[in-house]
């Protein structure tokens, strides 16, 4: 999709670096994100509220053997434990059926979707950026939420077209957009259904 939506010269367009971020943003960020949560969507608090949390603990760096052990032993365990209680509880009878080919295949489509859109967006907003601003495209691409597999695509696709053209933390930023805005857009859905 990405080869097919960007020309050559688009797959090659340098960036700007990143600018540094100051302290006081970092620590800001996930006290603003848990705020507007709350407002926004408070279903999806649990897991939004945990991603917060823990991006609060690693930068407060006040805690640092909690962010420590929160970023690997904890997280190992969760995964764990959270694919046991998924697969336990997953019936063949229930999970084998038409639905469930439907819902992969939704889901294929909505990432299928998601990655044209991205670079598009990213295209549009190329016409109207100054000269010295312009957005690679394949960066658009990155606006799912599987993090970060897809700004590591973006990465080695930007890198087969130039090799010193270093596209990944450029591309973790929608990345990680895109993990917010499903969980909100999750918990949306959620408080109609419930």
């Amino acid at each position: 999709i990405m080869r097919l939506l960007t020309s050559k010269k688009e797959r090659v367009i340098r960036m700007k670096p990143p600018r540094a971020v100051s302290k006081l943003e970092k620590i800001l960020f996930p006290i603003i994100g848990v705020i507007l949560t709350c407002f926004i969507s408070p279903s999806a608090l649990p897991l939004l509220g945990m991603l917060f949390f823990g991006n609060l603990l690693k930068e407060s760096g006040v805690t640092k053997r909690l962010a420590v052990t929160a970023s690997n032993a904890l997280i190992d365990i969760v995964t764990i434990v959270l694919g046991l209680t998924v697969g336990a509880s997953t019936q063949a009878t229930v999970f084998l059926k038409d639905t469930s080919l439907l819902i992969f295949g939704l889901g294929a489509l909505s990432f299928m979707i998601a990655t044209a859109g991205g670079v598009m967006f990213a295209k549009l907003m190329n016409v109207f950026s100054g000269k010295d601003n312009k957005i690679n495209p394949l960066v658009g691409a990155a606006g799912v939420s599987a993090v970060p597999d897809s700004a590591r695509v973006v990465q080695n696709e930007g890198l087969k077209y130039d090799p010193s053209n270093h596209l990944l933390m450029h591309a973790m930023a929608p990345n990680v957009s895109g993990v917010i805005g499903s969980a909100v857009a999750a918990g949306i859905m959620l408080s109609f259904l419930l």
